[in-house]
C-alpha cells in the first residue's frame, strides 16, 4: 500500500471516529500571520521503511503520539506535584491550584509517609510534614481531599513502597464521598524497582514488594478500571545522574519486569497493560529530550507487542507524565531556573507528554511558596495558550536531527535492555548492582565535565554573580508534628479496638499466604487501621529490605 493510501487509510479508520466523537479546541488553527496550521506535517515521499518506523500519530508504533489529534484535541493535564506539612494546609495548595487553572493533582507525601511510617513513631522524629504531607490515617486523607470532588478530579501520587494502603485510603475517601469508584481517575507511582536502583525509599525484599504491586493490578482491573496501577518511572533514575539513554532504558527494562511479573501471577497481558504508565524527566538539552520520548513509545510498543504478544492497541502505547528536571535547578541565581524550566517543558511538550509538572524556580532553596507555584504554573498556560507549539499533531516529525538522535537513542536503549536481559533481567541487574553503577558512574561524568568547564551551568561554573537571595521564602512550622501527633491519639481513643485487633490478624495471614490484600486494605484504613500499624504488620512477615554496596 502506498503511503498515499496509507494516509487515507488512517483518516478514515483512525482520525475521523475521535474526531466525531470529541472534535478538537478550535474549528482553524492559524499563525498570527493567518497560515492556516496543518493538522499533520508529512512527506508524501517519505522511504517506505522511514514511514514504518514512524507511522501515524494513535496507531502502532505511537512515535508520531498515542492520541489521533494530541494536543488540537485536547491539552496535556497541567498537574503541579505538591504536598507539605498537614492536611489542610496542603488541601488549600490544591485548591488554590485548582481555582489557578491546574487540570489534575498530585500529591507529595513527607519521607515518614513514604516509608510506612505514623507521624507518632519515634522514626519519624523531625520530618513529619517537611518534603510532602504527612498521611497517617483516614482521616488525614478525608482532610486532605475535602471540597474536592475525587469522581471528578485526576489524582497522581508519588508514592511506592506502601502505595497500596494510600491507594486504599484514597478509594475510602471516595466511597465516603458516594463516588463510584470505577470513574476513579489517576496514578499511583508503584514502582518499587527504581526505589532499589535510585532512590531508597523502599520497605519490603523485592519479592513481597511485587506482590504488592500485582495485587493492585488485579484489584484495579476489576474495581477501578479508569485508574493507572504504576508509573514506572524513569524520573528519579535521570536525577540519580543517568544519562538521557539510561534513564529510558532502565525505565523500559523496569516495565518489562513489571509486565512479566503480572503475566507470572496469571494476569491477562492485555487486560491489565492499558493502565500502566510511565513518568520521565524533562532536562536541559531540548532536542535529546524529545527525542527520548519519541524513541521510548516506539520502543515500548514494539516490546508490548512482539515480547509479550499483547493484541490491544492500547497495551501497546507508551502513556507517559513527565516532570522538569529538579537536579538541574540552582540555587544561584534562582531566577534563572524559570528558563530552564521552560525549555523542559517545551521538551515535554514536543515529546507528546500526556501530564506535565513544572518545577518553580525556587525549589533549590526551600518548599515552593505561592508565588512561585502559579509561575511554574502560568509556564505550561503560556506553551499552550500562547506559542503555538500544541497547534499541529507532532510539530518536529520530519526534522533529520530529531529523526536521527531517535534512532541512535533507541539502539543505544535496546542494547542496555539486552545487556540487562543477560543478567536474567531488572530484578537480577539491580540486585547484582548493574543499573546503580552505570547511574553512579554516569553522575560522575557529568559532575568532572562541569568541573572543567566543557559544560556550561549559568551562574554556577560561569557568570556567576555576587547576590543576596531576597525572594519570598516558605517554611513548615514544625508544630505540624505535635499536631499530628494529637490526632492519631484521638483516633486510636475512638476506633473498635476489637475490629482491628481482628484485622491484624485477617492481614498477617493474608500476607503470608496468596490472598489479594487491597481488600483487608480497604476495610482496614475505613476502620481506622493506620498507615504505620498496617506497614509493620507486612514488616513482621515479609521483614526489610537491606541493600548491599555495590
Amino acid at each position: 500500500m502506498a503511503i498515499q493510501d496509507r494516509y487515507e487509510r488512517w483518516k478514515k479508520e483512525v482520525l475521523h471516529p475521535l474526531l466525531k466523537r470529541f472534535g478538537e479546541r478550535k474549528d482553524k488553527f492559524n499563525t498570527s500571520s493567518g497560515i492556516e496550521v496543518p493538522r499533520l506535517a508529512r512527506d508524501p515521499d517519505l522511504a517506505p521503511d522511514k514511514e514504518a518506523s514512524l507511522g501515524f500519530p494513535g496507531e502502532y508504533p505511537f512515535t508520531r503520539g498515542v492520541q489521533p489529534t494530541m494536543y488540537r484535541g485536547r491539552f496535556w493535564t497541567m498537574r503541579q506535584y505538591a504536598g507539605y506539612a498537614s492536611a489542610e494546609e496542603s488541601n488549600a495548595r490544591y485548591r488554590y491550584l485548582l481555582d489557578n487553572g491546574q487540570t489534575g493533582l498530585s500529591v507529595a507525601f513527607d519521607l515518614p509517609t513514604q516509608i510506612g511510617y505514623d507521624a507518632d513513631d519515634p522514626l519519624a522524629a523531625g520530618e513529619v510534614g517537611k518534603v510532602g504531607v504527612s498521611i497517617s490515617s483516614i482521616k488525614d486523607m478525608e482532610r486532605l481531599f475535602d471540597q474536592i470532588p475525587l469522581e471528578k478530579v485526576s489524582t497522581s501520587m508519588t508514592i511506592n513502597a506502601p502505595a497500596a494502603i494510600l491507594l486504599a485510603m484514597y478509594i475510602a475517601v471516595a466511597k465516603k464521598q458516594g463516588a463510584d469508584i470505577r470513574k476513579l481517575r489517576g496514578t499511583i507511582q508503584n514502582d518499587i524497582l527504581k526505589e532499589y536502583v535510585a532512590r531508597g525509599t523502599y520497605i519490603y525484599p523485592p519479592t513481597p514488594s511485587m506482590r504488592l504491586i500485582t495485587d493492585i493490578f488485579q484489584y484495579c482491573q476489576a474495581e477501578v478500571p479508569r485508574w493507572n496501577t504504576i508509573s514506572i518511572s524513569g524520573y528519579h533514575i535521570r536525577e540519580a545522574g543517568s544519562t538521557a539513554v539510561q534513564e529510558m532504558a532502565f525505565t523500559l527494562a523496569n516495565g518489562i519486569a513489571y509486565v512479566q511479573a503480572a503475566i507470572d501471577a496469571g494476569l491477562d497481558v492485555d487486560k491489565f497493560a492499558p493502565q500502566l504508565s510511565f513518568f520521565f524527566n524533562a532536562h536541559n538539552n531540548l532536542l535529546e529530550e524529545i527525542a527520548k520520548y519519541r524513541a521510548a513509545r516506539r520502543l515500548w510498543a514494539r516490546t508490548m507487542k512482539e515480547r509479550f504478544g499483547a493484541k490491544d492497541p492500547k497495551s501497546w502505547r507508551l502513556r507517559f507524565h513527565t516532570q522538569t528536571a529538579g537536579s538541574t535547578l540552582t540555587a544561584q541565581q534562582p531566577e534563572n531556573n524559570v528558563a530552564r524550566v521552560t525549555i523542559q517543558a517545551l521538551a515535554a511538550v514536543f515529546g507528546g507528554t500526556q501530564s506535565l509538572h513544572t518545577n518553580s524556580m525556587d525549589e533549590a532553596l526551600w518548599l515552593p511558596t505561592e508565588k512561585s507555584v502559579r509561575v511554574a504554573l502560568r509556564t505550561q498556560q503560556i506553551i499552550a495558550h500562547e506559542s503555538g507549539v500544541a497547534d499541529s499533531v507532532d510539530p518536529l516529525a520530519g526534522s533529520y536531527l530529531i529523526e536521527h538522535l531517535t534512532d541512535e537513542i533507541e539502539k543505544a536503549a535496546e542494547a542496555y535492555i539486552a545487556k540487562i536481559d543477560e543478567m536474567g533481567g531488572a530484578l537480577n541487574s539491580i540486585e547484582q548492582g548493574y543499573m546503580q553503577r552505570e547511574i553512579q558512574n554516569a553522575a560522575y561524568d557529568a559532575q568532572k565535565a562541569i568541573e572543567r568547564e566543557e559544560d556550561i551551568v549559568v551562574g554556577v561554573n560561569k557568570f556567576q554573580v555576587d547576590e543576596s537571595i531576597d525572594i519570598e521564602r516558605m517554611a513548615v512550622d514544625p508544630a505540624i508534628e505535635q499536631s499530628q501527633r494529637a490526632k492519631l491519639a484521638e483516633l486510636r481513643e475512638n476506633r473498635d479496638d476489637a475490629k482491628v485487633a481482628e484485622l491484624r490478624v485477617k492481614i498477617e495471614n493474608a500476607a503470608k499466604g496468596t490472598e489479594n490484600l487491597m481488600p483487608l486494605f480497604i476495610e482496614a484504613v475505613e476502620s481506622d487501621m493506620t498507615l504505620g500499624e498496617i506497614a509493620n504488620i507486612l514488616r513482621s512477615v515479609w521483614g526489610e529490605y537491606v541493600t548491599e554496596g555495590f
